[in-house]
């Protein structure tokens, strides 16, 4: 089903065609919903842009666009605002075919690409021998969003948890936990993470303080780089007892995805520095292997270089980062490739990005894109912490939003003297709990700091994951109270748009495919969010102001049908989100 957008841009091009030669037909005629809905349900921006060009007054430019647009299906007679912006209001009858025709598409009308591209999403990305913490949360869940959003457009999406798993680290817990309990080695289960993750901060101190230490540890490291086999199978030990603590909290999030960890570039990184070699790129600086970049200078405004090959010939997050890149360009044959980190980043990726197109292994027709986001803050306006000072680990931030979920729950419960089984509330506080905490990220503009706050993110009213499910449930409390299967309404279905409130719903149903496109194209999920609580607001509003089951028919059956479709666009929209209905809350 074409969107109202793409036909009315159509239309328009056809009438830039007609009034100023067909080197217009293509032009991009600025066409979206209008930003005043007094004047009008669409806007055309063209004239003004075009004012310059053809040194005509926009006005006039706006009228002869006009006179050659053929939107008699569509659109009222079409009026100019302001300088020269071109409204448009669409008719009621050509909503109401709109709709049916949405209505019996299982995908809402939403258009699949024709070919498919292959694109790779790298995210969460986690260090081995560490907790999950808050700030994997949001690369988790944005990372998510974008993967499915690309994959229900028919992109092949390749969800790829680049893991820290090699490195220094290794050498020093090895080294470590040899003295002080080497059945961890050797042993799976041996440890829980928590106990892993002390030991490995005891590591460290230790690694900071004791210079033999400090020997042993790099030589650990060596061997486990040169395969030693008591080495590799003390490290397997470790990545398994950290991945299945991952798993979990993947689980409960219900994220899929692809582990390939910085191990498995590792066979990798010679060839990076070879290609970059060949290219006649790199330059010594120090004793290592260096890229000069352009744009990036020091406070001396002296060039800065990307170290791609340390002194002592080991390699870093870059040359993974690069052996990745090529890997990803060479081997899975990527098109476009997505990496969401925090902000912090950006420069990494940036100063990655040049190199390998220095490199000549990242070839124009590959697009890669940095998706950054900003840092969780605590009510306080400082980054979010435990009282004691440590970073909030995910799996008990999970746990203490499906408590508070449960509490608000049976407070409510009790309220309304209601009775559900233990199994009901455990279900509804576990999808909420974790609902909430998706949406409350999900819902800013990822490029923000946002402020954690387990009360505003569960309420029932605002933009919050509560309202939206609570919208969606309330739909289904129509079908169950009035015997409802919307599946089964009957055949020569109609729709129609009588009052104000249920023809601004169907305007706003009509706009999915829209925001969607959005998000495909700035990767920006709060413009999913933003959709899909203006459109529970519309419902709402709907509801209150018209009567579904108590109206005679063929009204009764055509409120039914914009009932449903909101029920479908919503579920469909949380999907994509990430969150999962209740059919009652």
């Amino acid at each position: 089903m074409t969107s109202i957008n793409e036909q009315l841009t159509q239309k328009f091009q056809d009438a830039l065609g007609k009034s100023f030669g067909s080197d217009f037909q293509e032009v991009d005629p600025q066409v979206g919903p209008a930003r005043d809905l007094r004047h009008g349900d669409y806007q055309a921006n063209i004239a003004l842009p075009l004012a310059k060009k053809l040194g005509k007054n926009p006005r006039e430019i706006a009228q002869t666009i006009i006179d050659n647009l053929s939107l008699e299906t569509i659109c009222e007679t079409p009026t100019i605002g302001g300088p020269g912006f071109i409204n448009l209001k669409l008719k009621p009858n050509y909503l109401e075919a709109q709709l049916k025709s949405l209505y019996g598409d299982q995908g809402l009308g939403i258009k699949k690409i024709g070919n498919s591209s292959k694109v790779i999403v790298d995210f969460s990305s986690p260090n081995i021998a560490k907790e999950m913490h808050v700030g994997h949360l949001r690369s988790t869940i944005i990372g998510d969003c974008i993967a499915r959003t690309l994959e229900f457009l028919g992109y092949e999406v390749l969800r790829l948890n680049h893991v820290g798993d090699w490195g220094t680290q290794f050498g020093m817990l090895i080294t470590y936990l040899k003295e002080v309990y080497p059945d961890a080695l050797t042993q799976a289960d041996a440890l829980e993470i928590g106990d892993l993750v002390n030991f490995y901060k005891q590591a460290k101190k230790r690694f900071d303080e004791d210079p033999t230490f400090q020997e042993l540890a790099r030589e650990a490291v060596v061997k486990l780089q040169s395969g030693d086999k008591e080495t590799r199978q003390a490290w397997q030990l470790l990545c398994d007892q950290s991945r299945r603590e991952f798993q979990q909290i993947y689980d409960r999030l219900n994220v899929q995805l692809t582990e390939r960890g910085e191990s498995f570039y590792n066979p990798y990184l010679e060839d990076v520095i070879n290609a970059l070699e060949q290219q006649g790129i790199l330059e010594k600086d120090q004793g290592a292997q260096c890229v000069f970049l352009e744009g990036f200078t020091n406070k001396s405004g002296d060039p800065l270089p990307l170290i791609v090959q340390k002194s002592d010939g080991g390699y870093n997050y870059a040359t993974t980062d690069l052996a990745a890149l090529r890997y990803r360009i060479k081997e899975d044959e990527a098109q476009q490739i997505i990496y969401v980190t925090d902000a912090g980043q950006s420069n990494h990726f940036a100063q990655v990005f040049q190199v390998a197109k220095k490199g000549n292994f990242l070839p124009d027709t590959v697009a890669v894109t940095h998706v950054p986001f900003g840092l969780v803050k605590g009510e306080d306006g400082k980054k979010l912490k435990t009282r004691s000072g440590e970073t909030i680990k995910l799996k008990d931030l999970l746990d203490e939003a499906i408590n508070y979920a449960r509490k608000d729950l049976e407070n409510r419960l009790q309220t309304e003297e209601r009775q559900e089984s233990e199994e009901f509330i455990d279900h509804v506080a576990e999808i909420v709990g974790i609902s909430a905490v998706k949406y409350a990220d999900l819902s800013q503009n990822r490029i923000s700091d946002y402020i954690f706050s387990y009360d505003k993110m569960l309420a029932l009213q605002g933009n919050t994951a509560p309202y939206m499910l609570y919208a969606y449930a309330r739909i289904q409390s129509i079908s169950r109270e009035g015997n409802i299967d919307y599946e089964n309404l009957g055949e020569n279905l109609q729709i129609i748009l009588q009052e104000d409130t249920e023809i601004e719903l169907g305007k706003y149903l009509l706009q999915l495919s829209e925001t969607i496109k959005e998000v495909e194209k700035t990767l920006l999920p709060n413009r999913l969010c933003d959709y899909l609580y203006e459109l529970s607001k519309k419902f709402n509003r709907f509801y209150e102001n018209c009567p579904v089951l108590k109206s005679d028919e063929p009204l009764k059956t055509s409120r039914l049908l914009l009932c449903d479709l909101t029920a479908r666009t919503l579920k469909l929209g949380l999907s994509l989100l990430g969150i999962s209905v209740l059919e009652r809350m």
